[in-house]
């Protein structure tokens, strides 16, 4: 009896010491997660290693994707953040992208603090987890690769926008701006065909590598897409479809309905105001933008959000305000999900009206461009 209880009481410490080692694997996963800085900028050599840690401590929710390459050959990669859903019903996606403008290094900043938040709460709190049953959240930390390093290079390039492809034949100034260069509308209102300017829109819609991977890779699950959000600076402003004055998009008043809660809940974290509109209507007309291809696709839920400042800092956003700047905008991103969420799957009617607007059409999923007058827009700051 002695020797059975002694053989009992060892077998007990081995499979407590096992349980602790897990355990202590567990915490070392998390507690790499959480010793990262998310209130400082980061090059982005320290987001490719961050990337790879969040995937590896996390492989039942997290796994990446190379999907493209930028100009000068350096990978374009998302993570896709999503749980099995026990009901084995098929999952609707989410699209979430930062850094398309390189001098925004508020926009990547934040996308991290989105992943860290994802993956830190949907343990204990049950309707994330359910979010993360129904839905597939991918998110681009950082689209435009080659311009957000060069950036990184010295202060004079502190402020470059644009990607880093080479010149046309005639021009010595690199780059394009790559919120210009997707197809929607591209080239007709509020950009540039001059290659040194700021809002260059390129030779064609999608010639840029970085435009025409997200255009391939959303363009692909496109039907399986509820909301696409582009996340940029500055000014505190959520902006939704489309760009262009003479366009509305069909689902309009919802789409202002679900941007003021957004905005709304926002205001309650730290007391900022965003505002909520198109364009046009609150900053310039402009086209050939991601969010306005993504609704011209059919994604029903589109905005760009436009994070701090109003302008003392703008694109210079102090390291000090990432962690409110991402607190508030989590908030606001968390609230348009779970709108197009609960919409989804649990049968909510919104309570906005939808209105159909005539004059603009789709052939075979490609957007028919609208022409017009192009504006030319001075002593304003492009966003």
């Amino acid at each position: 009896m002695k020797i059975m209880l002694r053989w009992w009481i060892l077998g007990f410490f081995l499979l407590l010491n096992q349980g602790l080692q897990t355990s202590h694997g567990s915490l070392e996963g998390l507690e790499s997660t959480w010793s990262y800085d998310y209130t400082k900028y980061h090059p982005m050599p320290e987001i490719y290693n961050w990337m790879e840690d969040v995937q590896r401590e996390n492989p039942d929710l997290v796994s990446s994707v190379v999907y493209g390459h930028t100009y000068e050959g350096r990978n374009i990669t998302l993570l896709k953040l999503g749980l099995q859903n026990p009901e084995r019903r098929e999952k609707k996606a989410i699209w979430m992208d930062c850094g398309i403008h390189a001098r925004e290094w508020i926009a990547p900043a934040f996308c991290q603090w989105f992943i860290k938040e994802l993956v830190h709460s949907y343990k204990n709190k049950k309707k994330m987890k359910r979010m993360l049953q129904n839905l597939d959240i991918y998110v681009t930390p950082v689209v435009n690769v080659d311009g957000y390093i060069f950036t990184w290079a010295n202060d004079t390039t502190r402020r470059w926008r644009k990607s880093r492809s080479l010149p046309p034949p005639d021009s010595s100034c690199y780059g394009v701006d790559l919120n210009r260069n997707f197809n929607a509308n591209w080239g007709t209102v509020g950009v540039s065909f001059d290659s040194c300017e700021n809002n260059y829109c390129g030779k064609s819609p999608g010639s840029e590598p970085e435009a025409k991977a997200v255009m391939d890779f959303v363009g692909s699950m496109v039907n399986q897409l509820l909301c696409f959000l582009t996340i940029h600076s500055a000014g505190q402003l959520i902006l939704l479809p489309y760009g262009h004055p003479e366009v509305s998009a069909p689902n309009y008043i919802e789409l202002v309905s679900v941007g003021k809660e957004a905005a709304a809940e926002m205001k309650k974290v730290h007391g900022m105001n965003y505002t909520v509109g198109t364009s046009p209507q609150i900053l310039y007309p402009n086209s050939g933008s991601s969010r306005d291809w993504a609704r011209l696709m059919g994604i029903p839920f589109s905005y760009t959000f436009e994070l701090r400042d109003k302008g003392e800092f703008s694109h210079l956003l102090p390291e000090d305000q990432i962690q409110p700047a991402c607190e508030e905008a989590y908030i606001g991103a968390l609230s348009i999900i779970t709108y197009v969420h609960d919409k989804t799957f649990n049968n909510t009617i919104p309570n906005a009206a939808v209105t159909t607007v005539t004059g603009l059409i789709t052939i075979s999923g490609v957007a028919v461009m609208i022409w017009s007058t192009m504006i030319v827009l001075t002593a304003r700051i492009l966003v």
